[in-house]
């Protein structure tokens, strides 16, 4: 009892302090530059950001404040009440007036390091408000938003991160705001993911997936011999986790029954948000949350699929999923990272669909052309990429820096192998206008004059890469597409099955774009500024680097090197070392010829998906030897790439909702 009374005492004595002391001043005109507001705030990792002065007062206005999903547990009411900033908010806001008035370099090795992983991005805030919409839309946006929140703690479990951040001080603002962006203590940016001092937590823990057993990871090649080894097949499938029963022997773990209490709070918020769907227009949504919430509790992910593959632009004005999918984040790339990506549906999709869903089959029959035997082209019937505007993503989907832009899913199961799939298209990602002028910069210092006039705003040319790249995805050989019997993660490993899909897709995207301009079904001026970004897209990969800190190959970047090589080698891209950019300053640029552009894409669809086709893993490795390794006739142009496009910073997304 003692100790509850002298508990008690404190609180009522700092009550009375707080009444007597003088208010923290509100926001004035002209007190702190918005950048500089939202910088400072984020770096004391307070979840304050200012998006747009829309009253043009100068001053942060309670109206005009976004409070950042994930980085604060307290709800908007601890800041704004009534109406008014709260004497919470106004004395955080004084620290952070402070610290954006006169911000000092950090003095420890550590905290700079920290400082120099941040300033390679810039933040930009997605923001959402249901506050006027109907109430089962509130009820729903409530309950995927806990749902996302225990999703966000399954993944940490997964990472092996999962309660490290405790041993952050409270008042250690760069170092909590790094382990929140990149999900645990490590740095991620190009410039800093191998520097050991950069780390949110001293010493750095070693790096050890939550998937398999600590031991185990000791091991150099532990993922290839798990796959060779007795019960590999069973132990590398992609919905469980690897552990050690009783006499020591490697056994799965089902996700269901290894993190039982997690998954079953996320159905229950699955379950509650179907309960609250009461409009008939939702009916397939409410399919969907309900096979969902069965899902985390039985393992029963096929079925999930099935009622998600149902739902399309005109069945639901919501986009959801939330389910195990990805597997880039680990370190075998072997078992699905858990998601959640919550979005409103864009209607502009449907004349897509319209004008590609009559030669999807075609697209199928063209690709298996270029794969060759032993694939034979299939009967498809996959849903061409639905156009979505992201309201919030958590757990594998929620990226420390970029953003997915586009995704098929899913990767296993009868859906996936039988071309059924759904993919999207994010359409609200770098629309705002510090993304776009930066991308334009970027693009600027890389292009040849006459190249980047073909480069494009608009957006039919930014998004039909993507849009093609997700339906490459079900066609061709893909993910569970077996030579032998064997599938592409028992035949190249992991990473590499990883890079060769992703490979494929993008490949085909380029060969696509011309196979669709010549049948009339695009505009040819439409598919050069098309092929203008995708060349733009892929050189933002190549400048992350091929391999991350554990010299594990990312997907993306290799697949990026491998295309910009190829396509200098085959004369669809040109290297003029004596021409100067767009930008007039830089000397030497890259044009794109669109006369060879589009033969070049078709021996690279050759390659990429006869590889895949044939199980060719001998030829796959080559192509990483010659194209992303280093050494090869391109690398002094991809190191030209890279250097340019990290002179600036690039885009963090972040999310805000209010309900």
């Amino acid at each position: 009892m003692k100790n509850a009374n002298a508990a008690l005492l404190a609180l009522l004595l700092s009550s009375c302090a707080t009444r007597g002391a003088p208010a923290a001043p509100a926001p004035a005109p002209g007190d702190v530059p918005r950048e500089a507001l939202n910088r400072a705030s984020l770096e004391l990792a307070y979840p304050f950001f200012w998006s747009e002065d829309r009253d043009g007062d100068g001053a942060l206005g309670p109206g005009e404040l976004a409070l950042v999903w994930g980085l604060d547990p307290r709800p908007r009411e601890h800041w704004v009440k009534d109406g008014r900033f709260t004497p919470a908010f106004l004395e955080a806001y004084a620290r952070v007036r402070a610290r954006a008035a006169s911000p000092t370099a950090p003095a420890d090795p550590r905290h700079a390091a920290l400082a120099k992983e941040l300033a390679q991005s810039y933040f930009t805030v997605i923001e959402s408000d249901f506050t006027s919409a109907p109430e089962e839309d509130r009820a729903l946006v409530r309950h995927v938003l806990e749902a996302a929140r225990v999703i966000e703690r399954l993944h940490a479990r997964q990472l092996g991160t999962f309660g490290m951040e405790r041993s952050i001080p409270a008042d250690d603002g760069l170092s909590r705001l790094v382990f929140f962006l990149n999900q645990g203590p490590w740095c991620s940016a190009p410039t800093t993911e191998k520097d050991p001092a950069c780390t949110a937590i001293a010493p750095a823990p070693p790096r050890v997936s939550g998937l398999y057993p600590r031991d185990l990871q000791s091991t150099a090649g532990f993922c290839e011999a798990l796959a060779k080894g007795p019960r590999g097949v069973e132990l590398t499938r992609p919905f469980s986790v690897v552990a050690r029963d009783a006499a020591g022997a490697l056994v799965p773990v089902p996700y269901e029954a290894a993190y039982r209490e997690d998954m079953e709070a996320i159905a229950r918020e699955l379950d509650l948000a179907a309960a609250a769907l009461r409009s008939p227009a939702e009916t397939a949504l409410r399919t969907y949350l309900a096979a969902a919430a069965r899902a985390f509790r039985t393992g029963d992910w096929p079925d999930a699929d099935e009622a998600w593959s149902r739902m399309d632009a005109e069945s639901s004005r919501f986009y959801l999923r939330v389910a195990p999918d990805e597997v880039y984040f680990e370190p075998c790339n072997l078992k699905a990272g858990f998601q959640l990506s919550f979005a409103r549906i864009d209607r502009a999709s449907l004349e897509w669909q319209r004008r590609l869903d009559p030669v999807k089959g075609d697209m199928e029959q063209a690709l298996a052309a270029l794969a060759g035997p032993p694939y034979a082209a299939r009967t498809v019937s996959f849903h061409l990429p639905d156009f979505i505007q992201i309201v919030l993503n958590a757990g594998d989907a929620r990226a420390a820096r970029g953003a997915t832009i586009g995704q098929s899913l899913p990767n296993w199961g009868p859906v996936a192998s039988e071309g059924r799939g759904r993919t999207v298209a994010m359409t609200n990602f770098y629309r705002d206008p510090e993304s776009v002028e930066v991308q334009r910069r970027r693009a600027e210092s890389l292009l040849c004059a006459a190249t980047m006039a073909r480069y494009a705003e608009d957006s039919d040319a930014v998004v039909m890469g993507t849009v093609l790249h997700e339906a490459a995805h079900n066609l061709g050989p893909a993910h569970e597409y077996a030579v032998d019997g064997r599938t592409d993660d028992q035949i190249f490993g992991g990473p590499l099955a990883s890079t060769l899909e992703e490979l494929k897709a993008q490949t085909s995207a380029l060969y696509l774009t011309d196979w669709l301009a010549a049948r009339g079904v695009l505009d040819r001026d439409l598919a050069a500024r098309a092929h203008v970004r995708d060349v733009v897209w892929a050189f933002g990969h190549v400048s992350r680097g091929m391999y991350d800190a554990e010299g594990k190959l990312k997907p993306y970047s290799a697949l990026s090197a491998i295309q910009v090589g190829f396509l200098l080698k085959e004369g669809g891209l040109v290297w003029r070392p004596d021409q100067n950019a767009a930008n007039g300053r830089d000397r030497g640029c890259l044009e794109v010829d669109f006369g060879a552009f589009a033969a070049a894409a078709a021996r690279l669809g050759q390659v990429a998906l006869g590889v895949k086709a044939r199980g060719d893993a001998a030829a796959a490795r080559a192509l990483e030897a010659e194209y992303v390794r280093g050494g090869g006739p391109s690398s002094d142009v991809l190191r030209v790439i890279t250097e340019r496009w990290l002179r600036y910073p690039g885009a963090t997304f972040l999310y805000s909702v209010r309900y």
